[in-house]
Parts: C-alpha cells; structure tokens; sequence
C-alpha cells in the first residue's frame, strides 16, 4: 500500500522511504553547523521500519491437481493454498495431456514454481514438485494424507503469517536430500514483504527424514513457553526420482527403497493366497491321514498276566411267578347308590 505523505504532494511508493538522519550536539543552535562540519561523527542515522521494505523475492507457487483426486487431496490442496499466501490455484488438468503441459500452465499463470497432484486408479497420489521452466522436478508418492479440518488440532496459527522451515540433518548428509532441500526453501518459504503476507512468524514447518520417507508436519510456536502444538496437515513422501528438467529430462537419482502401490497390493495378494494354499494343504494331509489303513498290533499273551477274573455266581432260576404288590386304591367317595346297598345289607 502506498504511504501518503503530510502535505499535499503524490503518494510515496512503497519501499521507497530512506533511512532518517539525526544529530547530536550540546552547543547553542546557533553554532550546530560548525560543529557538524568539524565532527561528522555526531551525525546518525535511523533505519527505515521494516514494514515499508521492498518485496524482492518475487516467487510465486501454482498449486492444482489432475482430474480423478478424492475428497481427501482436494482439502489437502485447499490446506496447503492456505498456508502459502504466495501461491496460485488453477483448474484441473485433464488426464491425457503430458506433463511438461504444466509448464505452459506455469508461463501462462506467471508462476516459476509448482505443486502437482496427480492422481492414477483413484487410489494412488503422487506429488510433483519443480522449478520451472529448467528444473530440476521431483516426484513423489503421497501416503498418509490427514487435512486440517481431519485432524483436529488445538493449535492454530494467522492466516498468510510467514513459517520457519525446520530440516533433518540428513537432509545435509547426502547429494539427492540437498537438492530436495533448496526445492522446499524456494516452495514452502514465503518471500519476505509479500503484499499477502505478515510481518511475523508464529509457526514451523518440519521435514523429517525416517524410514526412507519425507515427513511433513506443521506446528504452532506458542509465546507463553516456546513449546510447539501440531495444526496440520500432515502427509508422507516417499521419493521416487528426481529429473534433470521440469517434468522431464535426465533421471538423477532413483529410489531403490520404493515400491509401487501396484507392487505392494500384489505381494499383499499373494501373501493372504499362500496363507490359504498352506491351511488348504494341512486339511489334505489330514484327510490322507485318515484314510490310511492302520496297522494291526498282535495281541501281547502276557497282556493279561496280571488280571484276575471275578467269581462267576450261579444263575437262579424262578420257578413261580414274583408275588404281585396289592394296588393301592385311591380313597374315592362311593355314589350314592353304592351307600342305600350298604344300609340296607347291613
């Protein structure tokens, strides 16, 4: 914005105010200009505030996607637009065009950096970063997708504020990491005076490197006791090459730790099938077990040496027929008939 000035006049452009100049002497005002001629030391200067510096570096990020992403990579993208005040949004690509298209898109957007998402199987996501137009460009697999709004943090930080990039130690350690490392400073950095930006940091963006991946995580700086609080998102990246040009060229570097989603379903695949083939196996051979004609054991003579037989008691035989129990009859109570009989017998 431009800063006006007191009187009437044209506005200042911004960045354009030079630094103030003061004087120090203890002699009349009459006599300063003797003073300040003999001793040009008793002459300062102010620095101009930081506000009003000049916006230098003028790099700008396209962030879009192909056309098959989910909900997840869509609010991922939508995240990561929010964090960087200095990128652009463009429409989906379509999918039978070729990568290097991106870079006209770039040319034509006024952007010499890109994020790429492009999505295969509607399964599969995988990131591209590069400088354009010469390169060099990256590709990645994107695992472990978790969004702002998913994730649920208690941390939070301003809109458009600028981040501190925070980098493993090995990312200085190897050729391949160092170059990965100066793509994420020119990508993630917001430039300094950005007209989108503010003046202040209040959150970090860490790249941490474990297990052959690249972890992504942002936190919040909280003032109180300079302890972090994670706001997301957060995702992985698994390196597959890095090219010599923007999404084409020479190969520099290729991973020998990645294996394609295609590859690791199909290990899955065949790990449960083998699982299955043994259990089928176990219940043949038990089966076969079964079937088999088992082998008689001659009976041991000296089995029973030790075995004494009971005493056989003679049979009884019944010559008469058991005496039957008299019925118990039930007391009933006699008809009336039965009771004038009685009387009159009596």
């Amino acid at each position: 914005m431009a800063a006006f000035r007191k009187k009437r006049g044209a506005p200042v452009e911004h960045g354009k105010k030079s630094a103030k100049k003061r004087k120090i002497s203890n002699v009349k005002p009459g006599k300063q200009e003797e003073v300040l001629n003999e001793n040009p030391e008793n002459e300062y200067s102010i620095p101009a505030p930081l506000s009003l510096g000049k916006w230098k570096n003028k790099e700008r990020v396209l962030i879009f996607s192909s056309r098959g992403i989910n909900f997840r990579t869509r609010h991922m993208m939508q995240d990561l637009r929010t964090l960087m005040p200095h990128s652009k949004a463009d429409s989906k690509m379509d999918r039978k065009d070729q990568l290097f298209v991106v870079n006209e898109v770039c040319e034509i957007k006024n952007c010499n950096k890109c994020i790429f998402f492009e999505a295969k199987k509607k399964q599969d996501l995988y990131m591209w970063i590069s400088n354009v137009p010469h390169g060099p460009s990256a590709k990645f697999l994107v695992q472990n997708v978790h969004t702002l709004a998913e994730l649920k943090m208690t941390g939070n930080c301003l809109r458009g504020s600028r981040p501190v990039l925070s980098f493993d130690p090995k990312f200085d350690s190897e050729p391949h990491y160092a170059v990965l490392k100066e793509l994420f400073i020119q990508i993630f950095a917001t430039p300094q005076y950005h007209p989108k930006s503010q003046p202040f940091v209040d959150h970090i963006l860490t790249f941490t490197i474990a297990d052959n991946r690249i972890w992504f995580r942002n936190y919040q700086i909280i003032e109180e006791d300079s302890s972090l609080v994670e706001i997301g998102p957060r995702f992985v990246l698994n390196l597959i090459k890095i090219f010599s040009g923007s999404f084409r060229g020479s190969t520099l570097y290729e991973n020998s730790h990645y294996m394609s989603p295609n590859l690791h379903r199909r290990n899955l695949r065949l790990a449960v099938a083998a699982r299955l083939k043994e259990k089928q196996l176990v219940k043949d051979v038990q089966k076969h077990k079964k079937e088999e004609v088992k082998m008689l054991v001659p009976d041991d003579p000296t089995h029973d040496v030790f075995q004494t037989p009971k005493e056989k008691k003679p049979a009884a035989v019944p010559h008469q027929h058991p005496e039957q129990k008299p019925k118990k009859m039930k007391n009933k109570k006699e008809f009336k008939r039965q009771r004038l009989l009685k009387r009159k017998n009596k």
